[in-house]
């Protein structure tokens, strides 16, 4: 069946897209379910001509995005019973542990635009086109998002503060003898 031949290489992707979105692997699981679920109940109902992975991506997306905003309209409700006791524990000391947990925390900062564009095109590999239309927004924006959230990113990463400007009003003070 065609279905599967199309539908299941992708799955890794849509896993490592919803876990980095989302932030939960359970959640992420669940996310990657129900769009499976999606595709294969609309799967005669798609367009012939359409790219699957774009198709695809964009049910996940759409997901995803609807699953963030009803939680941020709910808010966060843990019951202590769940709460897994490693996530009451700090994290190891090893340098890449330290540097991954950095990089997720640098992308969770990020606005959601920013970090789904940089995701579908630096970790899931989409064209720029690809993720335009994955997303519904023209490629200018994608092109623009990305450069706007690798750059806030990379600021991030290094640990960089702005530095005022003297253009910027605030009054420079020079040390004397």
């Amino acid at each position: 069946m065609a279905l599967f031949a199309e539908v299941e290489p992708l799955i890794p992707a849509l896993r490592r897209y919803a876990s980095a979105m989302v932030r939960n692997r359970d959640l992420a699981d669940d996310l990657v379910q129900d769009c499976l679920e999606r595709v294969i109940s609309q799967w005669e109902t798609r367009r012939r001509a359409e790219d699957t992975r774009q198709w695809v991506f964009a049910i996940a997306h759409n997901l995803i995005v609807n699953k963030l905003r009803q939680d941020a309209r709910r808010g966060l409700h843990l019951d202590i019973a769940d709460v897994d006791e490693a996530a009451l524990v700090s994290p190891a000391a090893q340098e890449h542990r330290v540097r991954h947990g950095e990089l997720m925390k640098a992308l969770a900062a990020l606005p959601e635009e920013q970090r789904s564009v940089i995701l579908l095109v630096s970790v899931e590999d989409l064209s720029y086109a690809e993720a335009a239309k994955a997303l519904d927004i023209p490629i200018g924006t994608v092109m623009s998002r990305l450069s706007r959230g690798r750059e806030r990113l990379q600021r991030a990463l290094e640990g960089e503060v702005r530095p005022a400007s003297r253009s910027e009003g605030q009054a420079f003070l020079r040390r004397m003898k």
